[in-house]
């Protein structure tokens, strides 16, 4: 159980971060304000969730304006996938191993 538990990723504990990269599995990239509509969450919450992530390296950011209008966008690293997949992995062993 514990080897199990060992696997999971800290980086994913929290429910926001596990979200980000949820929505990030599905699409190719994702600005702030579509997270912030998703997830239900202030600028300044958000963007720390967002920061841990990328201080990880799970993230890329990318900013570009849109018009007059600076537009931020995120994107997941394969390495951010990886570990994503595997924290996934791990909380799946975790669930198989108590049935």
């Amino acid at each position: 159980m514990k080897e199990i538990i060992d696997k999971l990723n800290k980086a994913f504990d929290h429910r926001v971060r596990l979200g980000i990269m949820s929505i990030l599995m599905v699409n190719e990239r994702v600005d702030f304000g579509t997270f912030k509509e998703m997830l239900d969450l202030t600028d300044g919450n958000l963007a720390t969730h967002i920061t841990a992530l990328e201080k990880h390296g799970y993230l890329e950011v990318q900013k570009q304006f849109i018009g007059k209008k600076p537009n931020t966008s995120y994107a997941a690293t394969p390495e951010g996938k990886t570990a994503f997949h595997e924290h996934l992995a791990a909380l799946e062993s975790l669930l198989n191993k108590n049935q």
